[in-house]
């Protein structure tokens, strides 16, 4: 195994989403662990304040190759990684080791026509707020009292598809612009591979967000983290699944959240059908009973998502997820 590090620069990020002819960054072995650095706020860098403005990441803002943009969404996404060995059909394994803010300020940006309510606040509005990374919480709004507690996060994991533009602002089978806070430190993400060498690439910041990141954006800042990416050739998957120390957790992607809830429910179901062998119906009832359905965000135009979580208390042994 050999640990890699990826610093961003304009020549390590790309803009707007994925596509299997960028460049790869970085060719890596399966279980190799790589140190990455991811920014945000490409596009009210000229509003920010100073201490949001490192010189690399004005360089790239300034100086990000023509070859590296894609049309259609807003994020800097370091990457791609290539990952020998890795074919269409295999599985990728992303192991979140570490995640931390790496400045002490983040912002928060309402977008005229998006959100939960897009015709209720209809002017666009821009928010800086600060980070007390030591205390490990958010102050908002400034002086308030209100202490939100830090969950620092990456909402964009994700893999290139056989598609040359694939847009960063849905989320897909593929991964991407997840939003899931459940994906702190110590969790991992299985994410379908359709292109060779997967093209993993990783970025949108989150410092703090609630479930449904209603009004577009969370507390968004700069993020580095610490991942682990191994091919798995024995799992079959067709959407991304997640781990956490105490929940699996299935997605669902959708125009609407009745469908995004449909998809996360058949993905439960089929989920405790191969690990369990128990029939489709009780696996039905079971999540009835036992899986928290969770709103994970409803602004990531045209794609709504929900996530299944489901305890892993409820097993008698650990989890096989190699059974799947």
């Amino acid at each position: 195994m050999t640990h890699h590090i990826i610093k961003a620069t304009s020549n390590t990020v790309h803009l707007g989403g994925f596509s299997h002819e960028i460049e790869s960054v970085l060719m890596i072995e399966s279980g190799d662990t790589v140190d990455v650095e991811t920014y945000t706020g490409y596009y009210i860098y000229d509003k920010a304040p100073p201490e949001f403005l490192t010189p690399e990441f004005v360089d790239i803002c300034q100086n990000l190759p023509p070859e590296r943009k894609i049309a259609g969404g807003p994020h800097l996404l370091t990457g791609p990684i290539y990952v020998r060995e890795a074919e269409p059909g295999d599985i990728l394994e992303v192991k979140l080791e570490a995640i931390k803010p790496s400045l002490p300020v983040g912002f928060n940006a309402i977008r005229t026509g998006w959100g939960a309510l897009p015709h209720q606040f209809t002017q666009p509005a821009l928010r800086f707020i600060p980070l007390d990374l030591e205390n490990n919480v958010a102050e908002f709004p400034v002086n308030s009292g209100i202490k939100i507690p830090l969950r620092p996060f990456f909402g964009i994991l994700g893999v290139a598809t056989p598609e040359t533009q694939r847009s960063s602002i849905p989320p897909g089978c593929y991964g991407g612009n997840i939003d899931n806070r459940e994906l702190q430190a110590g969790s991992r993400v299985f994410l379908p591979i359709f292109v060779p060498g997967a093209l993993f690439s990783i970025g949108d910041g989150h410092a703090a967000q609630g479930d449904g990141e209603v009004n577009v954006t969370a507390i968004e800042t700069s993020m580095n983290g610490r991942i682990q990416l191994t091919i798995r050739k024995d799992l079959q998957l067709t959407a991304p699944i997640a781990e956490t120390s105490t929940d699996i957790i299935t997605m669902g992607f959708g125009e609407t959240l009745d469908a995004a809830l449909e998809q996360a429910l058949n993905n439960m179901i089929d989920f405790l059908v191969k690990l369990t062998k128990i029939s489709p119906e009780d696996a039905y009832v079971l999540c009835s009973l036992a899986v928290n359905f969770r709103i994970t965000q409803v602004v990531n135009i045209p794609h709504k998502g929900v996530h299944g979580m489901l305890p892993k208390s409820v097993f008698s042994g650990e989890i096989n997820l190699s059974l799947i």
